[in-house]
């Protein structure tokens, strides 16, 4: 994967509307299919608020009124321990794929209980019907957003063989834990950045070239560029031990995820309301 240069980007705008949470620092605790932490989901939310096309603004504003996507980019994995049948089974499989090495998702396709990609069309459906329930709107609005910063995190494009990276043991300084919950928010708290931080820090970065290159609506091909870059994560066989040298060679990379992951929020929700 070709890593996004670094530019003097004017795509800033409307990332000081995103708030100034506080970010909670639940260090490298081992996550089992959830993706970007909280504030990996937040920085693509802030990231693609400015990025949002008048109309699909509007559009998301009569669904979660003035919840931003920063906010609503949590709610399904805060959901996860609802009692609820739907989210202790229906919802579970919605945050990942699996594409074995070799394959691509059209020729994989999704299993029975479905996924990522069957849930965000889904989801698409519900948005764009007008007879649709609000709440069903809503729920489909914020689990959308996740399910978009879900598949721009390499991992979440599993291999089939370890429950995308869940099942590598690892320690990242020292601290034991497994190579999924390193992507998802071990490499990202040790910057020690809220997630206002974090994106004003990507956005400085971000130039229109690059928003004009990575705005696709289609996740076969975020979910293809995580395929490509899976793989390059694992350490070498043997080595379990990952600290500044591992963060080093892979941090242009994390970098352009979570940058990706915003523009294409934006781009996802300026398709959908054209």
């Amino acid at each position: 994967m070709r890593i996004w240069p670094i530019g003097a980007g004017p795509i800033r705008a409307g990332l000081v509307r995103a708030g100034l949470l506080a970010v909670s620092m639940a260090l490298l605790a081992p996550a089992d299919a959830f993706a970007w932490g909280a504030t990996g989901h937040r920085i693509g939310g802030a990231l693609a608020e400015p990025l949002l096309k008048p109309k699909a603004r509007a559009e998301i504003a009569k669904v979660i009124g003035t919840e931003t996507l920063a906010e609503a980019s949590t709610w399904a994995d805060d959901m996860r321990s609802s009692p609820e049948p739907f989210w202790q089974s229906a919802a579970s499989p919605w945050h990942f794929v699996t594409v074995p090495p070799g394959k691509t998702y059209a020729e994989v396709g999704a299993p029975p209980e479905g996924d990522a990609v069957t849930a965000l069309a889904q989801f698409a459906k519900t948005l764009k019907d007008p007879a649709a329930p609000l709440a069903d709107k809503q729920r489909a609005l914020r689990f959308a957003v996740h399910i978009i910063g879900d598949l721009h995190q390499p991992l979440h494009v599993g291999n089939g063989a370890d429950r995308g990276g869940n099942d590598v043991a690892v320690t990242l300084f020292g601290q034991q834990t497994n190579l999924h919950a390193v992507w998802d928010s071990g490499m990202i708290d040790r910057r020690q950045l809220s997630y206002t931080e974090y994106a004003a820090f990507l956005s400085r970065r971000l130039t229109r070239e690059n928003v004009k290159a990575w705005s696709t609506a289609d996740p076969t091909v975020w979910i293809a560029e995580s395929a490509a870059a899976r793989d390059g994560l694992y350490p070498p066989a043997g080595q379990t031990a990952l600290g500044w040298r591992y963060l080093f060679d892979t941090r242009e990379l994390m970098d352009q995820r979570l940058a990706q992951s915003g523009v294409r929020l934006a781009a996802w929700f300026n398709a959908l309301y054209r």
